[in-house]
Order: structure tokens, then C-alpha cells, then sequence
């Protein structure tokens, strides 16, 4: 499997059983190389193929959620913060997991490619609503 975007497998199951508290619980990025096998069936945070640079750490950074689920327009929505990563260094996607425990996966973010910063990398979230937050559901 190369690199799948979109909730896992592992998330919808969690949500049924929840496991996700976006009010409480701590959340985490992690950036990833192109060689990465990410996608539906990838339950728990993994090292394998994720980027190594000066400047980034195994484990990605805490992912601060900015909108708490919030209903409009029939569908409830949660957005995180914009995140940045003072290196230079190249991923090709990202895995959005929930900090502790088992580190269960919520979703892979495809970037479209390989994409490279020289001193800051910068991931920016959509704005916080009903018809473009990062995750939604009807």
C-alpha cells in the first residue's frame, strides 16, 4: 500500500467505542517520507518511513485541537492548530494520532508529493467549519 489519505479504519472504530475524547485527550503529527505504507488499515502510530532531519523528532509534535466537535449545517466538525517544524527537511505525508496508550490513528494526510522547507515546515489546516474542517462528518 503506498500512501492513502483519509480517516482510518482504526479511528471510526474508536469513535464507536470512545476511544477519542477531542476535548481531553492530547493529539500528535507525525511526517512522513514517500516510501511510507499509510492509509485505512493503519491502527497505530509507526516509525517506520517517518522522516528523520535535524530539527524533528521521532513521534511528530503535539497537535492542538482549535475547534471541539461543533455541529452546523448537519454536520459536526473538529479542526487542529496550523503546526511548524523549525528544520529543513522533506515529507511526503503526515499521520494525525491520539497521544498515549496505544497512540491510535485518526487520519494520513497525503501531501500530493514530496514537499521541502529549508528552515520552516509548515502544515495549515482548513478553516474551522461545517463545509471545510479538516474532519467532518455527516
Amino acid at each position: 500500500m503506498a500512501i492513502q489519505q483519509g480517516a482510518t479504519d482504526a479511528f471510526a472504530t474508536g469513535l464507536m467505542n470512545g476511544v477519542y475524547n477531542f476535548t481531553t485527550d492530547s493529539f500528535k503529527i507525525a511526517l512522513y517520507t514517500g516510501s511510507a505504507s499509510l492509509g485505512p488499515d493503519t491502527a497505530i502510530y509507526t516509525v517506520a518511513n517517518e522522516v528523520v532531519a535535524t530539527g524533528y523528532s521521532a513521534g511528530g509534535i503535539a497537535l492542538p485541537v482549535s475547534a471541539v466537535p461543533t455541529s452546523a449545517n448537519n454536520t459536526t466538525f473538529i479542526s487542529f492548530s496550523n503546526v511548524t517544524w523549525n528544520a529543513a527537511l522533506t515529507a511526503s505525508a503526515a499521520l494525525i494520532y491520539k497521544s498515549g496508550g496505544i497512540n491510535p490513528t485518526v487520519c494520513v494526510l497525503d501531501f500530493g508529493g514530496s514537499k521541502t522547507s529549508t528552515t520552516t515546515f509548515t502544515i495549515q489546516f482548513p478553516t474551522a467549519n461545517s463545509s471545510d474542517a479538516i474532519i467532518r462528518i455527516t
